[in-house]
């Protein structure tokens, strides 16, 4: 071939992730990145088709794709989150992110959907995410561990390789007053905490019957008391909003925007 016919060659040919794009099936190469980590693109023609090529693969510029339509995140926590994230203006784009109390993973796909470069998905119950971002290797699956084990004087301490920049925290069972200073210490100076506020965990018993809370008052203070103690941490109050899901039995709940001071100057 000639020089000329091997330079033709390389022109007709782009990157998979660029192609994506190109055709306006992504908004950007990090989101076509993940869209295909997570199998979500059909490559080629009918009975030929694959959903397990590569973001930097090389391919023709007229290559069959298309997007595989499913439900949009593993679990309904994604679209409170993502719907939180656009609110808020908080971009996950090549961030290491922590996302406590990760269960099937609703918050950690959002992030990854949205071109987050890790995520450590941290829960105490074991088993439960799901395999879809198990195996996917911007994954670090933390199940069976407890969130107090991200504080450095822990007794069983159990530290991340990496101070992340975006920490999102989704806890039931437990207030936030006694999670976010561990959540604090696994975050880089300058970084951010979306934490979902769940009244009925804040309130006391009385306020809650049946886990529900109902009075807007109650749930004012509830948000008041996290937003309190978060100041109380150093933390700066940035914003917050209405999740745009209500939570099981009708619980409104809300997502704070909190950030880190920053280091010695």
């Amino acid at each position: 071939m000639s020089p000329r016919g091997r330079a033709t060659a390389r022109v007709d040919r782009v990157r998979l992730d660029q192609l994506l794009v190109e055709r306006g099936l992504a908004e950007t190469r990090s989101r076509a990145q993940a869209l295909l980590l997570a199998g979500r693109v059909r490559v080629g023609t009918a009975g030929a088709e694959r959903t397990d090529r590569k973001p930097g693969e090389q391919v023709a510029h007229d290559l069959a794709i298309s997007l595989i339509e499913r439900a949009p995140f593993v679990s309904r926590g994604g679209e409170k989150l993502c719907g939180a994230l656009e609110t808020l203006g908080i971009d996950p784009t090549g961030r290491a992110c922590l996302d406590v109390g990760a269960s099937t993973g609703g918050f950690t796909d959002c992030l990854l959907q949205r071109g987050a470069r890790r995520v450590y998905a941290l829960d105490v119950g074991r088993g439960q995410l799901a395999e879809s971002l198990r195996a996917d290797p911007r994954v670090v699956s933390l199940e069976r561990t407890h969130v107090r084990r991200l504080l450095p004087d822990d007794p069983e301490t159990v530290p991340l390789p990496e101070q992340v920049s975006l920490a999102v925290i989704d806890v039931s069972f437990i207030s936030l007053t006694r999670v976010l200073g561990a959540v604090l210490s696994a975050v880089e100076p300058r970084g951010t905490i979306v934490a979902m506020v769940k009244p009925q965990f804040e309130a006391g018993p009385k306020d809650a019957p049946k886990g529900v809370v109902r009075d807007p008052a109650v749930r004012s203070a509830a948000v008041a008391r996290v937003r309190h103690h978060a100041r109380e941490l150093g933390l700066t109050v940035e914003g917050e909003v209405e999740s745009s899901l209500v939570g099981p039995s009708g619980n409104h709940e809300i997502f704070l925007h909190l950030s880190v001071p920053g280091g010695a100057a």
